[in-house]
């Protein structure tokens, strides 16, 4: 995500928006003085532009996300700033940003993109929006802005199932990038990390494949009561989105269900918290 400086808006008009959609083009088609085609920076998956910030799915080839992202910013920004006649950041800090490992967190990312026009009140049809990429799926495109690799998601997912899928409302519990209340953690890893070395004997990642299925998924729901992201979850023990975005689901649904308080100090878990499950081997 990339946001205008505090979180003042950055696109006034039209044609803002679609000098904004330019610059993007510009990281895919690329060409040298002669007109030979270059390497395209990054592939486009999903984009959303709204008035203060925009949203990316992007996978980086020929320079680093942080040197495209940088890249896009600048363009804009001189365009930005000689039209409005201004100097000084026109965005804010660095942009935030994290890897997607499966496609079942594509799948999040796209739909959490293409509502945001939804939950901010804009629409109540994703079709309606002119300036997020859901068009180039739905193929209702009516600008000569084509820029995602649209052809890539359909062979994955047929376009009907994507479509119910996206139009679907989006979790209120869903944290992307792991952020919230003002952009703090609501846990940290190393907190994790202890929660699973005190209470379970795991010291990496790889051991928790050791655990059966009923296992696994128990110390998993021991994590996410703690009130850590799904993202979160996954980066520390390596188990896939979808998999605990399953299990926090049913979680939800379970009323009854306590919440784990994580102390903020690592060391304050103690040793015997919890007796271990054991290890066993896992099923494939």
């Amino acid at each position: 995500m990339l946001r205008g400086n505090n979180r003042q808006d950055i696109f006034e008009d039209e044609e803002d928006y679609r000098r904004m959609l330019s610059c993007l083009r510009g990281l895919c088609e690329r060409y040298d003085d002669n007109g030979t085609r270059l390497p395209s920076l990054c592939t486009i998956y999903a984009y959303c532009l709204m008035s203060n910030h925009i949203h990316l799915l992007i996978q980086e080839r020929e320079e680093s996300i942080g040197d495209t992202i940088k890249r896009l910013g600048v363009a804009y920004a001189r365009y930005y700033n000689k039209k409005y006649n201004r100097n000084g950041h026109l965005f804010q800090d660095r942009f935030r940003s994290e890897p997607v490992n499966d496609m079942s967190y594509f799948l999040v990312l796209l739909r959490y993109i293409h509502q945001n026009p939804i939950k901010a009140g804009l629409t109540d049809n994703l079709n309606d929006y002119p300036w997020s990429s859901w068009r180039e799926y739905s193929r209702h495109t009516v600008n000569d802005f084509t820029l995602c690799n649209v052809g890539t998601v359909i062979k994955r997912i047929p376009f009907e199932e994507l479509k119910e899928y996206v139009e679907a409302p989006v979790d209120d519990s869903l944290q992307i990038l792991d952020i919230d209340n003002g952009g703090r953690f609501l846990v940290s890893d190393e907190n994790l990390r202890c929660l699973l070395r005190d209470s379970y004997n795991i010291d990496s990642p790889s051991e928790l494949t050791m655990f059966d299925k009923q296992q696994r998924n128990a110390i998993l729901e021991d994590l996410c009561s703690t009130g850590a992201g799904i993202r979160q979850i996954s980066r520390v023990t390596g188990v896939s989105f979808g998999i605990i975005q399953k299990i926090k689901k049913t979680m939800c649904n379970d009323k009854n269900r306590s919440f784990r308080t994580v102390p903020a100090d690592p060391l304050a878990y103690p040793s015997t918290a919890r007796p271990s499950l054991g290890r066993m081997p896992s099923s494939i």
